[in-house]
């Protein structure tokens, strides 16, 4: 089979990173002061997390990505190959291509501070042509001159396009975004990023606007669970009560169920039972650790609550 015939179900197109994740802190850290924490791991994250979440629960994933010659590159690639990813998606560089988080993270939230070396990915329009995946799962809000138009024809190959926010500091004003989002079929940012976005005040109407520009509108409200707003209706699905080691990997997770549920052709409150225990699952572990497979996914779906409509 040459490389033109290749096809998958799903290409994840993101950096890596290292998170270096500190919880159960002693204090909030300010300027001046230590504070000690009373876990600490180093995982790998970034587009790694959305990627092996899909590849568990028994999806066709290409994850599209580059390494350098860093021991954070090095640590990461270590475990997607640990992890059983394809690799035809890697691209290696000389010299250091390091991209890493320090997430502070505790029972609600984390903060977080990264660096990236710069890099040019490979564009999007290449990476489709020559994988064809049906869904195309895009870890952050990209915009700027030329991606509108990317997806228009990423979309028009047959591809559907799901894009996560990713803290990424815009709003609806900001130039291209409109325009971006207008191409992108599910869109999925947590509340405070679709708040932020869209200047709302409340998830339902940071949905409502959003819904004006995206088929499928996506709400992660932590530990209220999710909402989903699509023509057909909205609907709401609480989180799955559990014990929260760490969050970092949870909103990966979500979006890895979400697409897993798409690509089973289920229907839209389904799908998102399987958003919500994905990310549920998550929690449990440090980053990705907790991401069920197929098998875990049947009984983490009995644990979610009723789902509402309206």
């Amino acid at each position: 089979m040459g490389i033109a015939d290749v096809r998958c179900e799903v290409l994840v197109a993101g950096a890596y990173f290292a998170d270096l994740i500190f919880r159960d802190l002693s204090g909030a850290p300010a300027a001046g002061r230590e504070t000690f924490a009373g876990g600490f791991e180093m995982v790998p994250g970034g587009a790694f997390n959305p990627a092996v979440a899909l590849h568990r629960l028994g999806n066709d994933v290409v994850w599209a990505t580059d390494f350098g010659e860093d021991e954070f590159s090095r640590y990461v690639l270590a475990g997607a190959r640990a992890a059983g990813l394809d690799e035809s998606g890697f691209r290696y560089h000389q010299g250091p291509l390091r991209s890493v988080t320090v997430a502070l993270s505790d029972a609600t939230d984390r903060a977080m501070v990264s660096f990236q070396d710069p890099m040019t990915p490979r564009p999007l329009h290449e990476l489709v042509r020559v994988y064809r995946p049906k869904i195309l799962v895009l870890p952050e809000l990209r915009h700027g001159p030329g991606v509108a138009e990317t997806l228009r024809v990423v979309r028009d190959s047959g591809t559907s396009i799901f894009m996560d926010c990713q803290d990424v500091p815009v709003t609806l004003e900001t130039a291209t975004v409109r325009e971006v989002l207008s191409h992108v079929d599910v869109f999925a940012p947590n509340l405070d990023e679709a708040r932020r976005l869209t200047g709302a005040a409340t998830a339902d109407d940071a949905a409502t606007l959003l819904g004006e520009l995206v088929d499928t509108v996506l709400i992660k409200r932590g530990e209220q669970g999710a909402l989903a707003l699509r023509a057909e209706g909205r609907f709401a699905v609480p989180a799955v009560p559990v014990r929260v080691v760490d969050t970092t990997g949870s909103g990966d997770c979500f979006n890895a169920g979400f697409v897993h549920g798409i690509l089973a052709d289920w229907e839209l409150p389904r799908c998102l039972a399987a958003a919500v225990a994905c990310g549920s699952a998550a929690a449990t572990s440090p980053g990705s650790g907790g991401a069920p497979d197929a098998e875990q996914l049947s009984a983490w779906l009995a644990k979610v609550g009723p789902i509402s409509s309206s």
